[in-house]
């Protein structure tokens, strides 16, 4: 999947309020965002660079999930580990795909920091309250060293474009297992996990959160480009060049998480951390060995970047 240059990564905010609010939104840093079309000229006589979009433009797109630990209704029964409602899968699914989030309050920061993190064409339509977060947000990402690199994949899934297959890379993401989506069994992989054969009944799916421990039982953990302990609210996004490494980490519960510790495949000399409302970090326990490279994340907030180098 290519990289998007950073600018592009950037989601576009979609802002109905009219030309006075011209202010809070320069207050804010934000200059690039949609607007309804009868306006957009008013914006760019303000100094904005403004994407005329009207209502019906915007639900065109492929609507997502509000990023958050969220309950489902549909189970009867509690489960001690928390539903994450994150959209990571949906944009590996199709990456070329256009997007909108529709987002309560306090939710505007954690979607721009997803879709970021994947290079997503996605529009946030926000909360006018959390346009100073936004902006906060934004301007952390365009401060973020600029790389060209590809995700890491350890294994691959063949999409048959249905909504259990796409329930189990849901899973899959949730449990940070790294897969790329292909149309059909890739030589490149040694696991290639496809609905409906002997290999992968369709039945056996019908748990996706046992069918993705299978696939993790099968892959080995030692042989994980990434392995994440000590949360279950934290996805992970994995890119290298075969000689420097990032991390996207996004914590989706809500609040700090302290002492987060990671493994990656590969020895790497250094690496240093950037989190989102914290700033630079070192990474702590910082272990290069047999193979693999460790380190503690002293504190996550929302959003995070680790760059692992030679």
């Amino acid at each position: 999947m290519r990289q998007l240059p950073l600018l592009l990564a950037l989601p576009f905010l979609y802002w109905q309020q009219g030309i006075e609010s011209a202010p809070a939104l320069k207050q804010a840093g934000i200059e690039r965002l949609c607007v309804p079309p009868d306006q957009a000229d008013d914006w760019r006589k303000a100094g904005f660079s403004p994407v005329p979009m009207s209502q019906a433009d915007l639900e065109s797109r492929a609507k997502l999930m509000v990023p958050r630990i969220a309950g489902r209704v549909e189970v009867a029964s509690p489960t001690r580990s928390p539903w994450v409602d994150a959209n990571g899968w949906r944009f590996q699914r199709n990456s070329a795909g256009k997007y909108y989030y529709d987002l309560p309050k306090g939710r505007a920061a954690l979607a721009a920091a997803e879709a970021f993190a994947y290079g997503a064409d996605a529009v946030l339509k926000i909360d006018p309250a959390d346009l100073e977060e936004l902006g906060r947000m934004f301007a952390f990402l365009r401060e973020l060293p600029q790389e060209s690199l590809r995700p890491v994949a350890d294994f691959a899934v063949v999409d048959d474009g249905s909504e259990l297959t796409g329930e189990v890379m849901n899973l899959l993401a949730r449990r940070n297992l790294l897969f790329r989506v292909v149309s059909a069994p890739s030589p490149q992989f040694p696991i290639n996990v496809q609905l409906g054969t002997k290999e992968y009944p369709s039945a056996q799916a019908a748990n996706p959160s046992e069918f993705a421990l299978r696939i993790r039982r099968q892959l080995t953990d030692e042989k994980r480009s990434l392995r994440l302990y000590g949360s279950e609210v934290v996805i992970c996004r994995l890119t290298s060049d075969g000689s420097r490494t990032r991390v996207h980490l996004l914590n989706y519960s809500g609040r700090e998480i302290t002492g987060l510790r990671l493994r990656v495949r590969g020895v790497y000399g250094k690496g240093e951390a950037t989190a989102a409302g914290i700033g630079r970090a070192a990474l702590e326990d910082y272990a290069a060995a047999d193979g693999a490279t460790e380190f503690s994340l002293p504190r996550l907030g929302l959003y995070a970047l680790v760059d692992l180098h030679p």
